[in-house]
């Protein structure tokens, strides 16, 4: 068995000789070469010798990957005729083909998935491979990005939002969708301003969160990646779900927080993260009574910063259809507040962690920045032209 790099993107198991499988008095020709090199596209852990990790955070795990080989070689043949992999190295005559989404199908276990919930003994679609799932998650307008500063230009145009509902109470379910935890809004909630195409309808809240108040928000300002990350999901008015919504460039508007680690713990935040022991498993759900969205976002003053792009849903089908606005100050919370989220579970019981996904190209898209900054020297400019004005008066008069 040789293992040679058969492509940029995975290692390929080469089986030289034809292996003769036994059972019983039955003696039949496998070909696992075909076999062999599927099972490493869909098993990241399968792609070096002895499945040695090359990137940070990627599991380490050795095991032959030959027994898994047998459980699933009736699944492989008649998917893979005409699947070939390439050494550029050895000739030509063999064409170079991504795994079919039929094979990747056959062979996952479960759905899509962050990369921490990626291990020996749960298989699952990972980031890296989300385009299996969905194929809008491989275009060329993904979400999150980083946030060059440097690079961002000012647009007069990105005036302050007009948020209504926003301060008025209501009883909403919070519950853990397997993926994060969710809080369902009510009907009342319209956002528009902000040179926004149209009015949006509040439709969620979900974060996303690191391990632990660690690292774990999926924009990230000049490399720098915040504990934790809030998106307020509008669709417009016409559409009647995210689905539809989807469908159009500017269907969705996801208003997005950052947050930072305080020394003191933010009590506006408490209802919510006291929620959280009731929903620890997939499909758990609480009410959440007597609440409001302006608890947990900024103060409206402070809102005037943000940034805008076009992007996309940042978890499967990754749809291309978000209008980004991500403010620039973060949101306080103690570490302990951060921790909690950490305490929620995956599907197959593995801690709730790391639940973002890895930045994305720009691939040409620019950033803009709000006129916050310029917002504020129009004002300070406004009161000086009024002391100048008044002083100009009393001075005639005296």
């Amino acid at each position: 068995m040789d293992c040679y790099n058969g492509s940029d993107t995975f290692y390929i198991l080469v089986i030289r000789s034809t292996v003769l499988w036994e059972f019983g008095n039955n003696i039949f020709t496998s070909y696992l070469e075909y076999a062999v090199a599927a099972f490493s596209a869909l098993y990241p852990w399968s792609r070096r010798a002895n499945s040695v990790s090359t990137k940070p955070g990627e599991i380490h795990c050795k095991r032959n990957v030959l027994p898994e080989m047998a459980h699933h070689y009736h699944t492989v043949p008649d998917q893979l005729t005409g699947y070939r992999s390439t050494d550029p190295d050895r000739g030509t005559g063999h064409q170079s083909h991504s795994a079919s989404p039929a094979v990747h199908h056959s062979l996952r276990h479960t759905g899509w998935c962050y990369q921490s919930q990626v291990t020996c003994n749960h298989t699952c679609t990972g980031p890296e491979t989300w385009e299996v799932v969905s194929q809008h998650c491989g275009g060329r307008y993904q979400s999150p990005v980083n946030i060059v500063t440097r690079r961002m230009l000012p647009d007069e145009r990105l005036t302050s939002f007009h948020l209504t509902g926003y301060q008025e109470t209501f009883h909403g379910r919070l519950m853990n969708n397997g993926h994060t935890v969710q809080l369902d809004l009510p009907s009342n909630i319209r956002i528009n301003g902000g040179n926004l195409p149209a009015s949006y309808k509040g439709l969620q809240v979900h974060l996303h969160w690191g391990n632990a108040g660690g690292p774990g928000s999926e924009h990230t300002i000049d490399g720098e990646q915040f504990p934790m990350e809030m998106h307020i999901v509008h669709i417009k008015e016409e559409y009647d779900s995210i689905a539809q919504a989807g469908k159009d460039r500017t269907g969705v508007a996801v208003l997005g927080f950052f947050f930072q680690e305080s020394a003191s713990a933010n009590k506006k935040f408490d209802p919510l993260i006291n929620a959280l022991k009731y929903i620890p498993q997939p499909t758990n759900s609480t009410e959440l009574k007597g609440v409001s969205l302006d608890m947990f976002i900024l103060p409206y003053n402070t809102m005037t910063k943000y940034f805008r792009y076009d992007g996309s849903l940042t978890t499967p089908n990754c749809a291309e259809a978000v209008v980004w606005s991500l403010f620039e100050n973060a949101i306080p919370l103690s570490k302990k507040q951060l921790a909690a989220f950490s305490q929620l579970r995956f599907p197959n019981g593995q801690q709730m962690v790391r639940t973002y996904r890895p930045v994305q190209p720009l691939n040409g898209r620019q950033v803009y920045y709000s006129g916050g900054h310029a917002a504020a020297a129009s004002i300070v400019l406004l009161i000086t032209s009024v002391l100048v004005s008044s002083a100009l008066c009393l001075h005639d008069t005296a």
